[in-house]
């Protein structure tokens, strides 16, 4: 039995390696139904943690802790999930685990005060907030965007009377493609409109899809701007006779999701009826600062378009519902 779950540890590993982790899951849990063991389940709750299972990866990381208490990458992949679930003070506790009992590993250092700077900041701002009735960055910007002035030396794609055209978006995409950057003012413009829709909206969308038509359904973008374009090479543009759903996870890791966030909302507001967009666990606050696209709108604009990205993930739906009985949502949640 032993000697079998070796193996199925050992496919698994070579399964995860390539980046198959469907396929290393299902070998883990074959070695962990054969003979139970920390080194199966914490193996099994970083491949969780790399198809954004949190909860999964959360338990599997909890169950080798308790069948190993002194097995340190368990405290390594449970402090892993709770910071993907932004519960930094319990990250920390294990990442001092890890430190303390390994006091030359760097990443786990690297790790540790990582996590003992987000821990401090949260505490800082929640010692010094004061409820004074501070206006939103889009209540901020109403009525100001027009004093927003664009130089006569951007060449860049505008917007035709304040709205989202077809031919804005096609110049968009090729002005992303020289790696250019959308005017500010046509930035603040596209997310106040934004959500100005979703507020409207509700948290289940339901979608008719007429018999006769395709429908896409499309994962985790993730900042890859040119597999976005490749996506629309092999699908088409998005039309009414071309709809499309994007579900979540459109920045982070990758290093164009501002071009790919701006492409996509510049759809949502040509075809509401027939472009949707739902929520993932990337669009947040905190997930964004500890996976780059924070980061990205601060090199790009300003910290006040990145609190404004914030305010216009809040309001995107969570689900959709396909013709009453396909539901589409992020299991990564």
């Amino acid at each position: 039995m032993k000697q079998q779950a070796e193996d199925a540890k050992e496919a698994a590993n070579l399964a995860f390696k390539k980046q198959d982790y469907g396929q290393a899951i299902d070998l883990y849990t074959k070695a962990i139904q054969i003979l139970p063991s920390a080194v199966y389940y914490a193996n099994r709750s970083i491949t969780y943690l790399r198809t954004e299972c949190v909860g999964y990866a959360l338990t599997d990381a909890s169950k080798a802790i308790e069948l190993d208490k002194s097995y340190v990458k368990g405290y390594y992949r449970r402090a892993a999930a709770y910071m993907s679930m932004g519960k930094f003070k319990q990250a920390l506790k294990d990442f001092e685990t890890v430190v303390n009992a390994r006091p030359n590993d760097k990443d786990a250092k690297i790790k540790f005060n990582e996590c003992s700077k987000i821990v401090r900041k949260l505490a800082f701002e929640k010692a010094i907030n004061v409820d004074d009735g501070k206006k939103s960055v889009s209540e901020t910007l109403e009525g100001t965007l027009d004093s927003i002035v664009v130089e006569e030396s951007y060449a860049g794609p505008k917007l035709e009377d304040g709205k989202v055209t077809q031919n804005f978006i096609l110049s968009l995409m090729e002005f992303y493609k020289s790696q250019k950057i959308l005017h500010r003012k046509y930035a603040y413009k596209i997310l106040i409109d934004v959500k100005k829709y979703l507020t409207q909206q509700p948290t289940l969308v339901d979608v008719t899809i007429p018999d006769d038509r395709e429908f896409t359904v499309c994962g985790d973008i993730h900042g890859q701007f040119y597999d976005l374009m490749n996506i629309f090479k092999i699908n088409g543009l998005p039309s009414e006779t071309n709809p499309y759903l994007f579900n979540g996870d459109f920045v982070d890791r990758g290093s164009f999701s501002v071009e790919c966030i701006f492409v996509l909302f510049s759809y949502k507001l040509l075809y509401p009826n027939h472009f949707f967009m739902a929520r993932g666990n990337h669009e947040s606050s905190n997930m964004n600062q500890m996976y780059g696209f924070d980061g990205e709108v601060k090199a790009k604009y300003n910290a006040q378009l990145a609190e404004l990205f914030t305010e216009v993930y809040n309001w995107l739906p969570l689900c959709h519902c396909l013709n009453n009985r396909v539901l589409v949502s992020k299991v990564g949640m």
